[in-house]
């Protein structure tokens, strides 16, 4: 009797430590709306009932177990009927869940408003434009870690790469991780050293060096596992989305959104809350959605808020229209990008129509931080056309377009693209007008490009000139100081003048008379204000 006894402790020891190593590495949420939970206990009443069974053979002496041996005993046909019970309610919570069934609340999940182009989107200066998308950006960190003797060795460059806005710039921020295993032991003490942080209307690359190391990140392990970190402290969230950001101070944190559902068991999926975890310390704080600091930039991210618009755009008349008749159905493009406006990041992404792939009927802005919507009604070219254009002025080159921004180029929604080479490097630019494709221009710089772009609407009938005037402004005066300096490979004249404060920024590659003037020469121009330099689009001879 007492071996019997001390034999099922030893099971129910053993049953006890499989699950909490099962737990400990695969760390599901104690939450009935993950479908994490649900396998958890399916795998807990399967082990159960396996174990349970061959104990009963065993008494028995049964070698071979059949149906007619479980219902022989009402411990087994309960755990099948528990069994059978949980697998129903999962089964129908899915089904319950589902836009199919609930198409109505799926399509009310997000809430859009109708915005005017020309009042929302101001046009911005060219310091502010980001130049880098994501691809690019790694190249430039990938560089920037190949230079640094002391660190290449123990640490690569993460592929998050985040945008945010830092102190009123778009940015890609990134840590570093351990190069492997062994080089983990031996740091780990210490933490990760640095983040790399990119400027993306500028290119420059920084390697931010902390006073003390990151410790708690997704390349930790074991405590320091930033999920394991997460899991311990809150284990009833469902984190659906972690992204890298710094504060206004550089300090580095995990922006951690937790998933709320809002349609039965496991459907309607929004941010409920955002827990802010300090990537060095590990201290955890946790907000509401409409409580979290306004430097935070990313709670929704760009995937959810377009899954959330297509909803939207599609169950407008219910499910079965969405795939039959497909009756007023709309749902965005098949690519997304960011502007920084305000203070926050916007995901931009072109609207058209389900039966129709040629042409946008709009475009939406959606906000990472509030999830606030706008939809402007903009008909016009869809991106991928865009793109071919730009593609198609430079196919000599062999260069490739990036996916377009949306900018405001003296009132016209025009797409901005950068062409890059077989390296991935950007090489040159395109403006692209969203709504009269057909007028692509192309330039070395920023500036060279608008010129270019402003010119070609001018001669295709598009009033570029009286819009330009809110925009462009004129200055005279006697030149006080003039230097030069070298951005991205060209040559740049900065030129102050006599009782004015501005600084103005002559790109000598598109205006090379330039060279012409020194101090105390009188000089007429056309310029853009800019948030450092006002950027000079012309000079008068």
């Amino acid at each position: 009797m007492k071996g019997m006894m001390k034999v099922k402790l030893v099971i129910a020891l053993l049953v006890v430590i499989a699950v909490a190593i099962f737990y400990y590495v695969s760390l599901p949420a104690i939450n009935i709306h993950a479908t994490e939970t649900w396998k958890f206990i399916f795998l807990i009443l399967a082990v159960l009932f396996v174990l349970y069974i061959v104990r009963k053979a065993k008494i028995a002496g049964q070698s071979k177990i059949e149906l007619s041996f479980i219902k022989e005993y009402t411990g087994l046909k309960i755990g099948v009927i528990v069994f059978l019970l949980f697998l129903a309610v999962y089964v129908a919570g899915s089904i319950l869940s589902s836009p199919i069934v609930n198409a109505a609340k799926y399509q009310k999940l997000l809430k859009v408003e109708e915005g005017e182009f020309t009042e929302d989107i101001k046009q911005i200066s060219y310091d502010q434009i980001p130049l880098l998308d994501r691809d690019s950006a790694s190249i430039l960190g990938n560089r920037k870690m190949g230079s640094l003797v002391d660190m290449a060795s123990q640490f690569e460059v993460s592929e998050l790469y985040s945008q945010i806005n830092y102190k009123g710039e778009p940015v890609r921020v990134t840590p570093l991780r351990y190069a492997d295993t062994i080089k983990w032991l031996t740091n780990q003490k210490e933490g990760i050293p640095a983040y790399i942080k990119i400027d993306m209307a500028t290119q420059d690359t920084e390697l931010v060096r902390l006073s003390e190391g990151m410790k708690y990140t997704p390349y930790d392990h074991f405590h320091r596992n930033l999920k394991r970190h997460l899991r311990f402290r809150y284990p009833t969230y469902i984190f659906d989305d972690i992204s890298f950001e710094i504060d206004e101070e550089g300090t580095p944190y995990w922006i951690c959104s937790v998933a709320d559902y809002k349609i039965g068991l496991f459907g309607g999926k929004t941010i409920g809350r955002v827990v802010l975890c300090n990537a060095v310390t590990g201290e955890c704080t946790d907000y509401a959605v409409k409580d979290v600091p306004s430097w935070v930039d990313r709670v929704y991210s760009a995937d959810l808020l377009v899954q959330l618009y297509d909803y939207y755009g599609s169950l407008k008349h219910g499910f079965i229209n969405s795939v039959l008749g497909q009756k007023d159905c709309l749902t965005t493009t098949n690519g997304y990008n960011y502007l920084a406006m305000n203070d926050d990041v916007w995901v931009y992404t072109g609207v058209t129509s389900i039966t129709s792939d040629q042409s946008n009927v709009g475009f939406v802005l959606m906000n990472e931080r509030t999830m606030e919507t706008k939809y402007y009604q903009v008909e016009g070219a869809i991106e991928d056309s865009a793109m071919s254009s730009a593609e198609g002025k430079v196919q000599n080159l062999g260069y490739t377009a990036t996916f377009p921004l949306l900018l405001n180029i003296t009132n016209e929604p025009t797409y901005f693209i950068a062409l890059k080479d077989d390296s991935g490097l950007v090489k040159m630019y395109a403006m692209v007008n969203v709504q009269k494709y057909q007028i692509v221009a192309t330039g070395d710089s920023v500036s060279e490009c608008e010129k270019n772009y402003m010119e070609l609407m001018k001669q295709n009938g598009v009033n570029a000139e009286t819009k330009e005037s809110d925009s462009v402004k004129k200055a005279t005066g006697t030149i006080a100081k003039i230097t030069d300096a070298v951005v991205e490979g060209n040559t740049h004249q900065y030129i102050l003048l006599e009782n004015d404060s501005d600084i103005y920024d002559v790109s000598v590659v598109d205006y090379l008379d330039i060279v012409r003037y020194g101090v105390g020469d009188t000089i007429t121009f056309e310029y853009m204000e800019g948030e450092q330099a006002n950027t000079v689009l012309g000079i008068e001879k």
